[in-house]
């Protein structure tokens, strides 16, 4: 089974120094590849220099995420692919349980591994922890992370087991299955265009795993950090964007007008902070949705599955509740607890 690393860049020489030689030590089974976005810095003379054995990608401008996965992965062949941030520490043998379970699972076609916080190596990070769900409404959450609260790990999340989606932090996913799925959804740009990847593929029955045995180290935020308005702008619009593609249609137009209350409440705590960039960001990203309903609406595939959530709202339980662990609302196998 073919493998191959896919690593996205836009002047991240320093990120590309720090972290390529972890993947290039640890990743024998792989073919490597530096996917660039257009960057000004000198990430590409640094990678002829140093990892000849690394192929270059050029995409012609700053493409995203998304857009620019998909141009690049054109010129990719290999059975699986492995996205990976220029931000991601790798650790021996990462890629061996992974492999494993491609094989041995036909019906398994996303995988995320153990993802920890790269500047505190004990604590899991913020992009996909041990594996990601989400509510009624559309909002993701983590083994390890319920919004701003980050797990201390323990080994209490220690398996494998299927999840809802996987960070794009890093990302397995069979190359046929991607295809097959057309991508990452270009108009998204960055932010929440692997949650709806994952969520179509689910839409399709193919499972989503997580492997604890798989490890890696995140920085988060290296390209666009935490408090940024723009940042704020991408996740509101797309979580919108996600919402229309994947809900159920007897729930799509209440979930949506639920969601966009939830949004407005959020949008009057910034202003209320003082936060006024990231309320006109809320604004704006229902302006830009308004503007991409339609054409968002009509990529709604053929079969939604209707139980795509764990629980109506992690809003409620996490801000009126105070309930902060992902284990004091779930049981091993994700039912509720009382």
């Amino acid at each position: 089974m073919r493998i191959a690393v896919v690593i996205l860049n836009w002047n991240g020489i320093l990120l590309l120094e720090k972290f390529l030689p972890s993947v290039v030590q640890f990743s024998p089974e792989a073919t490597i590849y530096v996917a660039d976005n257009a960057s000004t810095d000198d990430s590409i003379s640094y990678i002829k220099a140093f990892f000849p054995s690394v192929t270059i990608i050029k995409n012609n401008s700053n493409l995203g995420f998304a857009s620019g996965y998909n141009e690049a992965l054109k010129q990719v062949n290999a059975d699986i692919y492995a996205l990976v941030n220029s931000d991601i520490e790798v650790t021996e043998h990462w890629l061996k349980p992974i492999l494993e379970t491609f094989e041995n699972e036909p019906k398994t076609a996303i995988i995320q591994p153990k993802i920890l916080d790269y500047k505190r190596k004990e604590f899991f990070e913020y992009a996909g922890a041990a594996g990601g769900f989400i509510d009624e409404y559309g909002y993701p959450f983590c083994r390890g992370r319920i919004f701003d609260t980050l797990e201390k790990d323990n080994g209490q999340y220690n398996d494998s087991r299927e999840i809802f989606w996987a960070s794009g932090a890093c990302f397995f996913i069979r190359s046929s299955v991607y295809n097959e799925l057309n991508g990452f959804d270009d108009d998204f740009f960055a932010h929440q265009e692997e949650i709806d990847l994952c969520w179509r593929a689910y839409n399709k029955g193919y499972k989503i795993k997580y492997n604890s045995e798989s490890v890696v180290y995140h920085v988060g935020g290296a390209t666009l950090e935490q408090g940024h308005p723009m940042k704020t702008y991408l996740n509101f619009r797309n979580s919108l964007l996600m919402l229309t593609k994947n809900l159920p249609k007897e729930k799509l137009y209440s979930i949506l007008f639920g969601r966009m209350i939830l949004d407005g409440i959020a949008a009057i705590q910034f202003l209320t902070q003082g936060k006024f960039s990231h309320f006109w960001a809320i604004l704006k990203a229902h302006g830009a949705f308004y503007r991409l309903f339609i054409t968002n609406y009509k990529k709604r595939g053929q079969f939604q599955n209707k139980k795509y959530y764990e629980i109506r709202s992690i809003v409620f339980l996490y801000f009126i509740k105070k309930i902060r662990l992902f284990n004091a609302i779930f049981d091993s196998k994700l039912n509720i607890k009382n």
